[in-house]
């Protein structure tokens, strides 16, 4: 997978990372992240996906209730969320592509967390979100407007957008993927006290 390190210790850009890395890259770099997941909750059941983990850390501004802005989140929502996100960057990077001007409007849908109850709806949204994300470089054109830019300025991880970065399709696509990575550890941590819990 990509080595996201260099930007987050701010010793490299995001559109540094991503110069050179091409669609079929993208592709390849998708599979391997999607991969990692399903690994990581392989030996999960359905009590797993709706444990509660302890997470002192836990805070979510954009929680849907003042309810849920301190709520650890289960791993149901962890894989609802990061699917979600790397859609949402996927279907902006396919515009930037094709050479529409960014807009700075939201392009996203979370299936409810609550929804999600059993260890085959996480595997089926993982699979799904696959599909997704590699149909939507298929609507690349075969040169894509790579200098169809817009300023990172709005949200995003502070060692991204700091310095206001301009992205481009690769960048933004790449951005749905630092965010996965982001999530990597703490399904990892999840998986890992469900399973003591359920002493497994």
């Amino acid at each position: 997978m990509i080595d996201f390190s260099p930007v987050r210790e701010e010793t490299l850009s995001i559109t540094n990372l991503a110069e050179g890395i091409s669609p079929s890259d993208l592709a390849r770099h998708t599979a391997e992240m999607i991969d990692t997941m399903c690994d990581l909750i392989a030996g999960c059941v359905d009590e797993d996906v709706v444990f509660l983990p302890d997470d002192p850390e836990a805070y979510d501004s954009a929680a849907a209730t003042s309810e849920e802005v301190g709520l650890s989140w289960t791993l149901a929502h962890v894989i609802v969320h990061v699917t979600a996100s790397a859609e949402e960057a996927a279907y902006q990077a396919i515009e930037l592509a094709r050479g529409v001007r960014h807009r700075r409007l939201r392009s996203r849908y979370e299936v409810p967390w609550q929804s999600v109850t059993t260890i085959e709806q996480c595997r089926h949204r993982l699979e799904e979100s696959r599909r997704m994300r590699l149909a939507s470089l298929d609507m690349w054109p075969d040169e894509p407007f790579l200098n169809n830019t817009y300023e990172l300025k709005v949200g995003g991880p502070p060692s991204v957008t700091k310095d206001h970065p301009q992205a481009n399709a690769v960048v933004k696509f790449i951005l749905g993927l630092l965010h996965d990575d982001s999530h990597i550890g703490q399904i990892g941590e999840i998986v890992r006290q469900a399973k003591a819990a359920h002493q497994r």
